[in-house]
C-alpha cells in the first residue's frame, strides 16, 4: 500500500507542481485543502526555513500518522535588498494576486538607481516530518535575472518575469516540463525523494 504524504499548502498551483514532481514515487500525495477543518497558520517566520517548519507542524497536528511536507519559497532580488523574500506571495498585500505582486516588483525595480542590476534567485526550503515526528530540511536555489516585462503563459507567481541562468526566455515561456527540471522546488524535492527512497 502506498504511503500517504500530506502537503501543507492551499495553493493549488503549488500543490499541482509538487504532485507532478513526486510522480513515479510510491507516495500517495494529498493536499491540506482536502481537510475541511484545517486553517493555514500565520507565516510569521523570518526565514523560508522557519515558515516551512510552521506550516509543516500545523498540518502534522491534523495528520499525526502521516508524512507531512511543506514548502516555503520565494524570490530574492539583489537590487531590492533580497525582497520580496519571505513576503513573495504577499508582496502587494495579504490577498494580492500573482499579477499584482509581479507588477509591483517590476515597478520597484525600475525605480531603483541600480535598475540595470536585475540579478535574482528563487529559493525553496522544504520541511519533511516523518510519522514519528522527525524533521528534515531540503533546499534548492535557481539563479537568474528579472526581465523588463511579463512574458509567457505557463507557471504561476513570478514565472513570467524570471529568466533562469543560461536561458533567454522566462520560466513562463520555457514551460512546465523545463521548469520541473530546473526549479528551486524541483531541486529540493529531488533531495527529499532521495531521502524517502533510502528508508
Amino acid at each position: 500500500m502506498a504511503q500517504e504524504i500530506w502537503v501543507a499548502t492551499h495553493n493549488r498551483d503549488k500543490f499541482k507542481e509538487i504532485r507532478e514532481l513526486l510522480k513515479g514515487t510510491p507516495l500517495e500525495v494529498h493536499g491540506a485543502f482536502e481537510l475541511p477543518h484545517y486553517s493555514p497558520p500565520a507565516e510569521n517566520g523570518k526565514t523560508f526555513q522557519e515558515n516551512a517548519q510552521i506550516k509543516a507542524k500545523s498540518l502534522k497536528a491534523m495528520k499525526p500518522e502521516a508524512w507531512v511536507l511543506s514548502d516555503d519559497s520565494g524570490l530574492e532580488v539583489k537590487a531590492l535588498d533580497n525582497l520580496p523574500g519571505v513576503h513573495s506571495a504577499r508582496y502587494a498585500g495579504p490577498t494580492a494576486r500573482d499579477i499584482e505582486n509581479t507588477s509591483k516588483l517590476l515597478k520597484h525595480l525600475a525605480m531603483r538607481a541600480a535598475g540595470d542590476n536585475r540579478q535574482a534567485q528563487f529559493k525553496c526550503v522544504l520541511c519533511l516530518i516523518s510519522p514519528t515526528g522527525e524533521e528534515k530540511f531540503f533546499d534548492g536555489v535557481l539563479s537568474g535575472t528579472i526581465s523588463k516585462d511579463m512574458r509567457g503563459k505557463t507557471g504561476f507567481g513570478y514565472d513570467p518575469v524570471f529568466i533562469p541562468e543560461n536561458e533567454t526566455k522566462t520560466i513562463a515561456e520555457l514551460g512546465i516540463a523545463v521548469k520541473n527540471k530546473l526549479s528551486h522546488r524541483a531541486q529540493a524535492l529531488k533531495q527529499a525523494v532521495a531521502f524517502l527512497s533510502s528508508l
